[in-house]
């Protein structure tokens, strides 16, 4: 495992492109309205970012689990899609859950985040999972300080699924980032407390609890998507974070 540390400079050049970021998905989020399509949003995100003077990081990028480079700016994953949805010409519904998955990549550095928002009027239960989701990701980055572990975040994200009686999903992970949008180490949505990798300063992390209503486990579909196997509804959310002498720092908001 190669875990690259970043100096302090790097963290802030991380956390200048990860406020860019984070403006982008505020931006796409006000515009993700009924009768709205995910292209229109795929194109508000792409051009904002590049008056940003930033670059899509998704854009062209092929992780190795894919046959195909990706070929648009923004992971666009509605209701039980839980990541890596394309944005197509689907024009959202009231009701849908729609994820917005979005990284940047500014001087050589990368940053990745994600929300979940409601489309219209939404069902109750898809508003508890949203709720539970984003509680999660809050509860995990409070923990995140020198000495605590990645076993403590898993177990902590798990444990608030349990608490609002939602599963957290299987197979789809967090992970280290930096000078690549994917780096070590694997961040699990479970784990045991006090157990794996001791987390130290100078660690950048994209923390991403992914829950579903009903089930942990996912299916890749022939678009490359990942989905709830029984076609539950689904939540994401993540930040990207530093972790500093005395606890964490975000760098996407």
């Amino acid at each position: 495992m190669d875990i690259r540390l970043k100096t302090e400079k790097e963290i802030e050049i991380i956390a200048i492109g990860g406020k860019i970021l984070a403006e982008t998905i505020r931006e796409v989020s006000k515009n993700a309205k009924v009768g709205v399509s995910l292209k229109d949003l795929d194109k508000l995100a792409f051009d904002f970012i590049k008056k940003n003077n930033s670059e899509p990081a998704f854009l062209g990028y092929r992780p190795e689990s894919s046959k195909h480079s990706y070929n648009a700016s923004i992971c666009a994953s509605v209701n039980e899609v839980i990541v890596h949805g394309f944005p197509t010409n689907y024009i959202l519904k009231n009701g849908d859950i729609l994820k917005i998955d979005i990284g940047v990549k500014y001087q050589g550095f990368y940053s990745d985040a994600a929300v979940t928002i409601g489309i219209g009027k939404i069902s109750k239960i898809a508003e508890l999972l949203i709720t539970a989701t984003e509680t999660a990701l809050e509860e995990a980055i409070k923990i995140v300080k020198p000495t605590n572990t990645l076993g403590d975040i898993g177990w902590i994200i798990n444990l608030i699924a349990k608490k609002y009686k939602f599963k957290a999903v299987k197979g789809l992970t967090g992970h280290g980032i930096g000078r690549n949008l994917h780096e070590d180490p694997i961040i699990y949505n479970f784990g045991e407390k006090g157990k794996g990798i001791k987390l130290e300063p100078g660690m950048v992390l994209a923390i991403e609890p992914m829950f579903a209503i009903s089930t942990d486990k996912v299916i890749q579909r022939q678009d490359e998507s990942w989905a709830t196997e029984d076609g539950s509804l689904s939540a994401h959310f993540e930040h990207t974070i530093a972790i500093v002498n005395n606890g964490c720092r975000i760098l996407t908001e």
